[in-house]
């Protein structure tokens, strides 16, 4: 699927509108007001719009700015909670580009995350180490975890032509049985510790604030920024990325040319799982400081929905994880205003469900297209017989 960027976009635009109707539909003043509308249809209307026209102001001073706030600080803090929010979407996104661009279908990102996590925050609380050193240490072996469990589907696939899709969904499940198994021994959740939450990384290996302790935004962004320009050279600039461009498009030109599938596919998913190990310095170098359980959250499966609207290319995942980024942000304001934040959810499964629709429509008419020109090309050939 590769929906034109105006598809996008409208899907993107009419899943907000639909959300705010959502909200709009069942506000309780709406509900209230609905019971006289012919009687004062004025009020009727004006609940109406104010439920509606909340749910985006809400959503604006979440997400963007607060102008509520005394402080240009203070009003500027949503925007910096997006980018925080965006930072692991946009890194586990770029990892599911990269096996897009090659025909693969990396499921696996969510416990290769998880396995960036637990090694980098082993390294991140195990070791004594200067800081600076400690914390590219932790960050290469968050890296070093992902990529080893993104290199047993790959080598599957090389080897025995398995289906990365099944084995992928297996190592999930792999990683989270092993994540809880983990956070009970005393290796990570430290003397006196409590099973599920490992000990605390060491301030040496935390990421550092950008904009001082007033705001929660750490250098995780800027490493995201980094794999999103270090992806774009490897698959525009370098051998390697025309060889997995290659093998995605045709794999049996690619053959004929001399290239390596099986060896490409699996350095595919290794890279990709590399990626999606980087993506799980964000929380637990970054935002929670240690592991968990949560310590993935979602970010694996969102990520597939961010690869998609960004279009696989490493500036539209940027984009499309500070979309999601900011719906996430959004919702503490929303909550606030007595505006479920299961919304947000809603608003991103309408967003995927309208790119799939117009897609499906979109294949339909070519293949009709294709048919009618094939029974025309048939009549010719049979009235010049």
């Amino acid at each position: 699927m590769n929906p034109s960027v105006g598809t996008i976009a409208g899907a993107i635009a009419l899943a907000l509108v639909i959300g705010a109707l959502i909200v709009a539909i069942f506000d309780p003043e709406v509900q209230r007001t609905v019971g006289y509308l012919f009687a004062r249809p004025s009020d009727f209307f004006a609940a109406f719009g104010s439920a509606f026209g909340g749910f985006f102001t809400s959503l604006f001073r979440g997400a963007i700015f607060d102008w509520t706030q005394s402080s240009f600080a203070a009003a500027i803090k949503p925007i910096t909670d997006t980018m925080l929010r965006a930072t692991p979407l946009i890194i586990a996104g770029l990892a599911i580009a990269v096996s897009f661009t090659a025909g693969l279908f990396n499921i696996g990102v969510q416990g290769q995350l998880m396995m960036g996590a637990v090694l980098g925050g082993f390294i991140g609380f195990n070791f004594q180490l200067p800081y600076g050193l400690h914390l590219i240490v932790a960050i290469l072996g968050a890296i070093v975890g992902g990529a080893i469990w993104g290199f047993i589907p790959g080598f599957l696939k090389a080897k025995l032509g398995a289906n990365e899709v099944i084995v992928t969904i297996m190592l999930n499940s792999v990683a989270v049985y092993l994540l809880q198994y983990i956070l009970t021994t005393q290796l990570f959740t430290g003397p006196g510790g409590y099973p599920g939450k490992s000990q605390k990384v060491a301030e040496t290996a935390q990421l550092p604030l950008l904009l001082g302790s007033g705001f929660r935004l750490h250098a995780g962004f800027l490493l995201a920024l980094v794999a999103a320009v270090f992806v774009w050279w490897i698959l525009k600039r370098s051998t390697f990325g025309f060889e997995l461009r290659a093998a995605g498009a045709n794999p049996a030109a690619a053959r004929t040319a001399g290239i390596n599938v099986p060896r490409t596919l699996m350095l595919t998913l290794v890279l990709s799982g590399a990626l999606a190990g980087l993506a799980g310095t964000a929380p637990v170098l970054g935002t929670e400081k240690f592991i968990s359980g949560d310590v993935a959250a979602s970010y694996g499966f969102d990520a597939i929905t961010v690869a998609l609207l960004g279009k696989s290319s490493p500036l539209g995942v940027v984009l499309a994880g500070l979309l999601f980024g900011g719906l996430n942000a959004g919702s503490a304001i929303m909550q606030s205003s007595n505006i479920p934040v299961d919304i947000v959810q809603i608003t991103q499964a309408v967003i995927v469900l309208l790119i799939a629709a117009s897609e499906a429509i979109r294949l339909r008419r070519a293949q009709k297209a294709a048919n009618a020109s094939s029974a025309s090309a048939v009549k010719k050939e049979g009235a010049g017989a």
